[in-house]
């Protein structure tokens, strides 16, 4: 399984990307830090059959509220994603390789509402508690996979 953290730890609820991947690191799972840029990301998971991306997003839910999404099967609505300085994001990635057939045969994003993404801020309560959160799920997930018989 692949996991990539997108945002920027200096910018306030943008880094909740970060934060889930330093918690994931505390539970010894493997979890990349990346922007979020959609062609980055495509490269990121190119040959990886199982993604979890994890992002800041903007739905419009109340500041820390978790929403995770089936990419294969879901419309992003591509204003949830743009919370960083990057134009295109983590729908516009999905929707470029679902047109190409790139896309992983699971890929699952985790999106954490954030408000507010100024330079030199950091995340707000709400998101780092949603963060860990996070990180816990992904790594009882990962547990209970590598634990079947």
């Amino acid at each position: 399984m692949l996991i990539l953290c997108c945002g920027n730890p200096d910018r306030g609820d943008d880094g909740a990307g970060p934060l889930v991947a330093r918690r994931l690191r505390a539970f010894e799972v493997e979890a990349r830090v990346c922007g979020g840029e959609a062609l980055s990301l495509m490269e990121e998971w190119r040959g990886a059959d199982d993604v979890i991306v994890v992002d800041a997003v903007i739905t419009g839910a109340l500041t820390g509220t978790i929403t995770v999404w089936d990419a294969s099967t879901a419309e992003l609505a591509p204003g949830w994603f743009h919370c960083s300085t990057h134009s295109l994001g983590v729908a516009e990635a999905v929707g470029m390789a679902r047109a190409m057939g790139r896309l992983p045969k699971r890929l699952r994003i985790w999106g954490i509402d954030g408000r507010r993404f100024e330079p030199g801020t950091r995340a707000a309560p709400a998101v780092a508690k949603a963060a860990g959160v996070v990180a816990e799920r992904i790594a009882r997930e990962i547990e209970l996979c590598t634990n079947l018989p």
